[in-house]
């Protein structure tokens, strides 16, 4: 009798210790691209970077949320004068970067200031162009001042691009991430992963997650395998659209299928003759078939753009007539600007979008008479020679996952070599006005601009597509931003 009362009440232990198991606290995550480094501020092309430090290692004086929406982030909140010259912005107390250094006035002051300078490597220094100082009004205020109004100053300071960096630590932020987010890197192992581990200092709440992988997964048949082993909880940007059916009719899985903000393009290098030539720009545009890209290449996954714009914002305008698929008028307006026997050099990335897409593109423009050659290249080696200081290439495809990033186009030294000097007036009227329907018609006249101009040939805007095991919670459905929220992320009880 006494054995069995002693066997049923290690029973009942055993069922009480299943029952009530804690959540997991540890979280793989694959995405397909490494991050060059660690420093948004000076990343370059830096949604990689973004993907992983946004929110989570680095904080911005506001954050961009889930639903697109401005939130007070280092800043408790700001004021604007009346004239639209002036914000303050009213800085948390409490807050200490992750090496224990305190966070001040001082540190948005420094940060502002090199983002903003003759020397920023910032990849979205238009975002503060507009601001002309920023003064410390005491260590928890700081004031900046801009040289027009700049009625979205708030939302660009959400951007990964805008994150508070102490100068303490900021040459060494690349290798060695020191910010103010919940989290800091535990080790960085090239070409194979990276872990998140709590910050000791942050001011927060304390986060579900206690360790997070990001697991460098490349090839899209290798991504599927393992989320369907396992091996990986969440795939962020999930690269094989052709396989998103078998994981939906799996209920161990949930597929979400949202927004982003992600224009895929060709872009086109508009210094490199003859695409220095509108006409053999517009000729090229009008070889390229998008449905057949969106068919053949995400199956059917994606929004076909006609301009750098996103569809699901109310200042788009449906461009894509414009550059409609006509391969007899490529043909004709190639012979018409001269242009024989030419072969150009497409670049590709490793974006699993960039790949697939590049064989239908070669096809299609061997239609026409332009022979391509398909050169396929490491991110490393697109952002050092493409996107950065080389500019050699004369196509190449990526999407650009930020926000309002039109301007960009306007950059002196950015990528496709556009003369913008038309963008860049409307860019500035855009900057000066805070009446919203004057926005969206300017707005509308920046996306008639770059689509008159065929400054790059606009294909698709990219899904945000995530497979995650059914029990992980909190995953953005749409990506407003590049980032992966770990904060608000758990799993199930």
């Amino acid at each position: 009798m006494r054995k069995s009362l002693i066997l049923l009440a290690l029973a009942g232990a055993l069922l009480s210790t299943t029952a009530f198991a804690a959540p997991r606290t540890d979280l793989t995550i694959g995405i397909q691209l490494e991050p060059t480094n660690l420093d948004p501020t000076t990343g370059g092309a830096a949604a990689a970077i973004r993907t992983v430090t946004n929110l989570n290692v680095f904080n911005g004086l506001t954050r961009i949320d889930k639903d697109g929406a401005v939130q007070p982030d280092l800043a408790t909140s700001w004021d604007i004068s009346p004239d639209g010259l002036t914000y303050t912005f009213h800085l948390k107390t409490d807050v200490k970067f992750s090496d224990g250094t305190p966070f001040s006035a001082d540190d948005v002051k420094w940060t502002l200031d090199r983002d903003r300078g003759a020397d920023s490597k910032s990849a979205q220094k238009q975002l503060f162009a507009a601001i002309a100082s920023v003064d410390v009004v005491d260590p928890a205020t700081v004031k900046i001042t801009l040289s027009q109004p700049q009625g979205d100053l708030p939302y660009n300071l959400g951007w990964g691009d805008a994150v508070i960096v102490s100068q303490k630590t900021a040459e060494t932020n690349v290798t060695n991430p020191i910010g103010t987010g919940p989290y800091i890197l535990g080790e960085w192992v090239k070409a194979d992963h990276l872990t998140l581990v709590p910050n000791p200092n942050y001011a927060g709440t304390k986060p579900a997650l206690d360790k997070v992988t990001f697991k460098f997964i490349s090839d899209p048949t290798a991504a599927s395998s393992a989320v369907q082993a396992g091996d990986v909880d969440v795939f962020s940007g999930f690269p094989a659209p052709e396989l998103l059916e078998q994981f939906k009719s799996n209920p161990d899985f949930q597929v979400i299928v949202g927004s982003s903000q992600g224009e895929t393009i060709v872009a086109m290098n508009n210094a490199h003759p003859p695409l220095d030539n509108v006409k053999v720009r517009e000729a090229i545009a009008h070889a390229i078939d998008r449905k057949a890209i969106i068919d053949g290449a995400q199956f059917g996954y994606g929004t076909p753009i006609g301009s750098f714009y996103p569809p699901g914002d109310p200042a788009y305008v449906d461009l894509t007539d414009l550059s409609n698929y006509d391969p007899a008028k490529s043909k004709q307006m190639l012979a018409d600007a001269g242009v024989t026997d030419l072969t150009l050099t497409f670049k590709v990335p490793p974006a699993a979008y960039a790949r697939a897409s590049a064989p239908i593109i070669q096809q299609e423009l061997a239609d026409v008479g332009v022979k391509v050659n398909v050169v396929n290249v490491e991110w490393a080696d697109w952002i050092a020679n493409v996107f950065q200081g080389a500019y050699d290439y004369d196509l190449t495809m990526v999407s650009h996952v930020e926000a309002n990033d039109f301007a960009a186009f306007g950059k002196p030294g950015y990528y496709p070599n556009y003369k913008a000097d038309a963008l860049n007036k409307l860019v500035a009227d855009l900057n000066a006005t805070t009446d919203p329907a004057k926005q969206i018609s300017i707005k509308q006249d920046i996306q008639k601009q770059l689509a008159n101009d065929f400054a790059a040939i606009y294909v698709f805007e990219l899904p945000n597509i995530t497979v995650a095991n059914k029990d992980v919670q909190g995953l953005w459905v749409n990506a407003p931003q590049p980032t992966t929220d770990l904060s608000a992320i758990s799993w199930k009880e």
